[in-house]
């Protein structure tokens, strides 16, 4: 699957919560500007539809758009219908899932134990969202890897700069990055854009440093 697959490239996924719609736009050319490429826009966002719709149209094509927050079927198709790429849970809600991907979206549920981890998993979700991550850590992501090492993990909740590299170490494919990236306020001043831009291209910059250690560490393997 071509969106799943450039989420996985991306490994970084920009939430927007708590943002004016009116700003949202800017934001996220923000993130783009500074590397992030996959954008989460939660449905507790006003006129959260029409935000979906306008970033699809006028943001570049490379750039994934999706929907969080999103707790019953009846939200995930009026998403879906207005250009969500991928739907993001913070709970296991087994329509959720199966209506997302009888319209071909991306399914990322959120769970924690094992159980529900395996659970969503086997009901369709594509990645699941390990949330909230804060509580757990990055070693929690090893130990799941163990038993469940088929599973893609993204943990969400409480990933910072001071975190991410364990959690990549640790085994996921990508990390939600919410209030330590993008602050919630009414308004964004061009300082703020410029200020949001430089903090994507530190977590980018943390990501391909992880990324060229396993290139190294690999090619070792092999020589």
């Amino acid at each position: 699957m071509e969106v799943l697959q450039k989420i996985f490239e991306n490994g970084l996924v920009g939430i927007i919560r708590g943002v004016h719609p009116e700003d949202i736009l800017q934001v996220a050319n923000a993130l783009y500007n500074g590397g992030i490429h996959t954008l989460e826009i939660t449905v507790d966002t006003p006129r959260v539809l029409h935000v979906i719709e306008r970033l699809r149209n006028e943001l570049p094509e490379e750039v994934i758009v999706g929907a969080g927050t999103v707790l019953d079927a009846e939200t995930a198709r009026a998403v879906i219908m207005a250009g969500s790429q991928f739907i993001f849970s913070p709970t296991v809600n087994i329509d959720t899932i199966q209506i997302t991907k009888r319209y071909g979206i991306v399914s990322i549920p959120g769970a924690m134990t094992p159980t529900e981890i395996l659970t969503a998993y086997e009901t369709g979700g594509d990645v699941i969202k390990v949330f909230p991550s804060r509580a757990i850590g990055p070693d929690y992501i090893k130990d799941i890897k163990g038993p469940l090492p088929h599973i893609p993990l993204m943990p969400t909740g409480g990933v910072a700069q001071h975190n991410i590299m364990d959690y990549f170490k640790a085994g996921a494919v990508a990390v939600g990055l919410g209030g330590s990236l993008v602050q919630a306020k009414d308004k964004y001043s061009q300082a703020d854009l410029a200020e949001l831009t430089r903090k994507a291209r530190a977590y980018r910059q943390i990501l391909q440093q992880v990324r060229n250690g396993k290139e190294r560490n690999n090619g070792e393997m092999t020589q």
